[in-house]
């Protein structure tokens, strides 16, 4: 997190409902400073909030999903009549590789225990982690059970894709539905975050458009296909000169094997241009940038190899939706 910059969640909204991906940290803080939910009644902020799509279960993308259970209730999401319903990743049912050189890491939590929960099963988790709170809200102060109102679903794949541990975690994969109602259709397909499994694209089409989010992601034919004619593309990007200068020479084989990992599984500055194209986004929008503290005129070098406008997006941004000019 930055003075100017907090965690990566992005809002999608329609008409009165808004529909976030990701919570990373600072989301609820800059949801209410966006004033996109019932911003007239002080008191319930969130009131707004149709639905949460989390694009894979990295701390820096559900940072406040905790927060979300023991606060919505006091911000507007307290009625079981307009439930929320969270979307997101289910238990990828193996462990990835430890990187590099490294000893084997021991398992959390423990022997006999899940060590990669899905979304549900996290969710289960953390209403028994924070049962004295809860209870004490709901016996004291008339609170409403979160369970009752946050629904949580793990994605389910479509059937006969593989399920990698350990081997290439984008698996070719058509996009699938994942959500629709009145206002958007959501469709998901897997993206290339390994060793992460499964990681998720999300596109939202409305009436009025379409914006395709990548998730955390190394340029992936499945996103290709997901994003298709998309109205934004909204995208990772990370600064292969920056990753080279944080680790300089000599390198150890663990060293060597995270900054594999960093740009194998991200996007590069001249990477995402090309993306762009393929596309055939309208209008391509960079974030979730690594480093957040670069200046905005390396991250728009995207536009020497992108014919795509491109947009470096900042925190508190927002884009209109319509026919392309």
């Amino acid at each position: 997190m930055y003075a100017d910059r907090y965690g990566v969640s992005s809002a999608v909204v329609v008409e009165d409902a808004v529909y976030l991906v990701d919570l990373g940290h600072g989301s609820q803080t800059r949801f209410v400073q966006a004033g996109i939910g019932s911003a007239s009644l002080s008191n319930r902020p969130m009131e707004g909030l149709a639905g949460v799509f989390l694009t894979h279960l990295h701390s820096d993308h559900i940072a406040e999903y905790a927060a979300l259970q023991l606060t919505g209730m006091w911000n507007g999401l307290d009625d079981p009549a307009r439930p929320v319903h969270i979307h997101g990743p289910g238990d990828r049912g193996g462990l990835p590789p430890v990187f590099g050189a490294r000893p084997e890491a021991p398992v959390l939590p423990g022997p006999g225990e899940s060590p990669t929960p899905g979304t549900v099963e996290m969710t289960e988790h953390l209403h028994r982690a924070f049962a004295t709170d809860l209870n004490d809200r709901i016996r004291s102060s008339g609170a409403t059970d979160p369970a009752g109102i946050l629904i949580t679903h793990d994605i389910a794949l479509p059937a006969g894709t593989p399920i990698p541990h350990d081997t290439n975690p984008m698996p070719p994969v058509a996009p699938f539905p994942v959500f629709e109602d009145d206002r958007v259709r959501v469709t998901a397909t897997l993206v290339n975050h390994a060793p992460v499994f499964p990681s998720f694209g999300f596109r939202f089409d409305t009436e009025d458009g379409s914006i395709t989010f990548s998730g955390d992601t190394a340029p992936s034919d499945n996103l290709v296909e997901l994003a298709r004619d998309t109205d934004y593309l909204v995208h990772e990007v990370i600064d292969e000169a920056w990753v080279e200068s944080r680790f300089p020479e000599p390198h150890t084989p663990a060293i060597e094997a995270l900054i594999d990992h960093l740009l194998g599984s991200h996007t590069t500055i001249e990477d995402v241009g090309p993306v762009a194209d393929r596309v055939n986004a309208g209008t391509l929008v960079l974030n979730h940038l690594v480093p957040g503290d670069n200046p905005e005129s390396r991250w728009l070098e995207a536009h020497q190899t992108s014919s795509r406008p491109v947009v470096v997006g900042r925190d508190l941004m927002q884009f209109g939706m319509g026919p392309r000019r």
